[in-house]
């Protein structure tokens, strides 16, 4: 529900830490801020230091629907770079955020060089395959009520999640999530 990647983190740390030419930078953006826009062209490509975003896109109805709660580790931008294309999603801050932002001539440059960047990227997106395929099945075999559970304990636990992004999470709208929240809250004081 929260993905992070601390090895992506510490290599990223370590090239800011070394570089000579001001190719990557720190950005800070506000909670509700917007980093990258869907169908918008990217310039950069960013790395997560802190903080927790959301992972978006509207559809033709304009129905948000949440891929994924990303944290510090995670990188963004990387696929529309490599495919040359816009940006697939909207990411959007939902605490103060701080991103190592990256040119994109440097970033293909060290695709074109560097082994463990390559294979950090490999990991990255062979996790977003399975946990896409797992999530869509967990979501099929369990009920929402099950899956809002621990939704509700991630959000006691990491970070304030409002019932519009919970349900724009879950697939399903704010009637429907209400209705689950009160079946949970009937369930709980019947044990």
């Amino acid at each position: 529900m929260l993905r992070t990647n601390p090895l992506f983190l510490d290599y990223l740390e370590e090239l800011y830490n070394k570089q000579e030419n001001n190719n990557i930078i720190l950005r800070s953006f506000e909670k509700g801020d917007r980093i990258l826009t869907q169908n918008e062209i990217s310039t950069k490509i960013m790395l997560i230091k802190s903080g927790i975003t959301k992972c978006y896109f509207v559809e033709e109805n304009d129905k948000e629907y949440i891929v994924e709660f990303l944290g510090k580790g995670e990188i963004i931008g990387e696929i529309e770079v490599i495919k040359n294309v816009s940006c697939l999603c909207s990411i959007e801050a939902m605490t103060e955020v701080s991103v190592y932002s990256m040119t994109i001539p440097y970033f293909q440059s060290l695709i074109k060089s560097d082994l463990t960047l390559n294979n950090l990227l490999l990991d990255v997106f062979a996790e977003r395959i399975v946990n896409t395929s797992s999530r869509a099945s967990y979501q099929q075999l369990h009920t929402t009520e099950h899956t809002l559970s621990q939704l509700l304990e991630l959000k006691s636990k990491e970070m304030e999640i409002s019932k519009e992004d919970m349900a724009a999470y879950l697939g399903i709208t704010v009637r429907s999530l209400n209705r689950a929240l009160k079946e949970i809250k009937e369930n709980n004081s019947e044990e």
